[in-house]
């Protein structure tokens, strides 16, 4: 597997959203752990998770524990893997509600702590702006956990260009990644992915396929992505990948997986090569 950088970490070029393991129509306890399993023996190194990925209050913090345990269960060296968080959402009664507030992000992160069983977390990120919250105090929380040694580095997620040049005035080198939509479906985050590459940024593209995963997430509509895998004998969300890594050395793709054959799948696309007229026709793609 190809390896990207984030901050001073190299990293799989491919990760894996944890998300589709903990929510609503989430896998049994031993299909999940053996999608994280066979993320793993593919090489993946960057697994992505948040606090907020169950399904209501009554599973508080369900996809870390999930993944404390995967890792704790695999047989072989898990010291490479980087164990993306995120703090910032909440789950009242199953809904999507926010608290960006310092005293919030204080206690979350302390929380993904314990479950995720480690000393410091690798990789904690803002998990969305809080409206009702100055973007910089929560920018300025996750500073703080930074400098107390319980986070490694930091990053911030669905960001608009604004909010990225303030965290990384604010953060300078902790701040390393930005997590935001992008897919053939959904390209405004471009000027943020190009900011990321002028502030030398990690950029981490959610829902890359444009859904939760599974054959037939791109869509009929993106016919270049179907017509490009039809020429090289791989499956469209596999180009859909590595259009992405080519857009920039940045760029590292989470897709999402609730089995392990989708997993492996996205796994290959960090080795597979478009052309350049293959890469000006997706990019032309609407």
């Amino acid at each position: 597997m190809p390896a990207r950088r984030i901050g001073g970490v190299d990293v799989s070029a491919i990760g894996l959203g944890a998300m589709p393991l903990s929510v609503q129509g989430r896998p049994d306890e031993r299909q999940a752990i053996g999608v994280l399993h066979t993320a793993l023996d593919a090489g993946i190194t960057l697994i992505d998770t948040a606090d907020a990925y169950h399904l209501d209050a009554g599973d508080p913090g369900h996809n870390e524990s999930l993944i404390a345990r995967a890792l704790a269960a695999y047989g072989g060296d898990t010291s490479d893997v980087l164990v993306a968080t995120k703090g910032g959402h909440t789950r009242p009664d199953g809904a999507w509600a926010l608290d960006g507030s310092p005293e919030h992000l204080r206690r979350a992160a302390d929380a993904s702590l314990r479950r995720l069983g480690v000393e410091a977390i690798g990789l904690y990120q803002y998990h969305r702006p809080d409206p009702d919250v100055p973007y910089e105090e929560s920018v300025g929380a996750l500073g703080e956990l930074c400098d107390a040694g319980k986070v490694r580095a930091v990053g911030i997620s669905n960001a608009d260009p604004a909010q990225i040049r303030l965290a990384h005035g604010m953060l300078g080198e902790r701040l390393v990644a930005v997590q935001n939509q992008f897919s053939p479906s959904f390209r405004s985050s471009l000027p943020e992915l190009e900011l990321c590459d002028e502030l030398g940024l990690a950029f981490l593209p959610w829902s890359p396929l444009g859904g939760m995963g599974g054959a037939g997430a791109l869509g009929s509509r993106h016919g270049a992505f179907h017509e490009v895998a039809g020429e090289l004998g791989v499956s469209p969300q596999r180009v859909c990948l590595a259009w992405m890594l080519a857009l920039s050395p940045r760029v590292v793709p989470i897709p999402g997986a609730r089995r392990p054959v989708n997993v492996q799948d996205c796994a290959r696309a960090a080795s597979l090569t478009l052309s350049p007229g293959q890469l000006a026709r997706l990019n032309a793609a609407e």
